[in-house]
């Protein structure tokens, strides 16, 4: 983890963003776009991609590049933790397609980070104790 001022805080925080998003996707699907049609195939996808990439954004702003591999890794376990659980309940189902989804969500949020995003906790604890 980089050097963060509130370390357990930033711990809670990313727990607790697991844990919404493991919620989310294993809530029965109300949403009247997810009828699994054409074009809601596809929003499915992006939620998953963009999700995904969040996550690895969130993730990187705590820990540093020469973190990043386990970051992917554990963002893919997570990834396939989500399927394999959709796939033990009757309401929801488990699809290669999210979890390809998912991969490049992480992708693209480790490209995002390399890119100047990594280490943004830094910067918005920075940010915090100069504004005080």
């Amino acid at each position: 983890m980089l050097p963060l001022s509130y370390p357990a805080r930033w711990r809670i925080a990313g727990i607790a963003l697991l844990l919404i998003v493991l919620a989310v996707a294993m809530a029965p699907e109300i949403w009247p776009w997810m009828n699994r049609g054409g074009s809601a195939l596809l929003a499915d996808k992006w939620a998953h991609a963009i999700t995904f990439a969040v996550l690895a954004v969130w993730y990187s702003g705590q820990y540093g590049r020469r973190s990043y591999g386990w970051l992917i890794v554990g963002l893919l376990i997570f990834g396939a933790l989500i399927e394999v659980c959709q796939s033990a309940v009757t309401y929801r189902t488990a699809e290669t397609g999210d979890f390809i989804a998912d991969a490049l969500g992480v992708l693209v949020g480790i490209a995002l980070a390399l890119a100047g995003l990594g280490g943004w906790s830094q910067r918005f604890e920075s940010w915090l104790e100069n504004r005080g």
